[in-house]
């Protein structure tokens, strides 16, 4: 049983991304339905679907984006807020991931937001992982 989705989901992602291999299958969950189409909005994901074949066991399928050579756009992932400590930043804190090539996925009473959109729209929340 896995405690921590958000943690599985992104190490998924990350092993993915090293092998090269071009999909994930997750199970479903708002939260981590969310997080995905965020990272597609953000160019680290292609295409984010939902699968419906069981009621109970609903799923989705993230496809990894890669670039013209080949090579995977995700290079690495930092999970910073886990659920034995939460941690939280407020706007002003939220700074840019890599110089700006990566991003920092914030849960907020806005949804999931970017580093860049918390600064922009003046709303703090969970930091939940860096990604570039």
């Amino acid at each position: 049983m896995v405690t921590d989705r958000v943690g599985d989901f992104i190490i998924r992602l990350q092993n993915a991304a090293m092998i090269g291999k071009r999909e994930i299958v997750m199970p479903y969950s708002n939260h981590l339905f969310a997080i995905a189409k965020k990272l597609k909005e953000i160019g680290f994901l292609e295409t984010v679907a939902a699968e419906s074949k069981d009621e109970a066991r609903k799923t989705f399928v993230a496809t990894l984006a890669y670039d013209e050579r080949g090579t995977a756009k995700l290079r690495g992932v930092k999970r910073i807020s886990s659920p034995g400590r939460r941690l939280y930043t407020p706007a002003a804190s939220a700074h840019a991931v890599k110089g700006g090539t990566g991003a920092r996925l914030i849960s907020s009473p806005a949804g999931i937001i970017t580093d860049r959109e918390a600064r922009k729209t003046h709303v703090g929340g969970e930091d939940l992982f860096e990604i570039w």
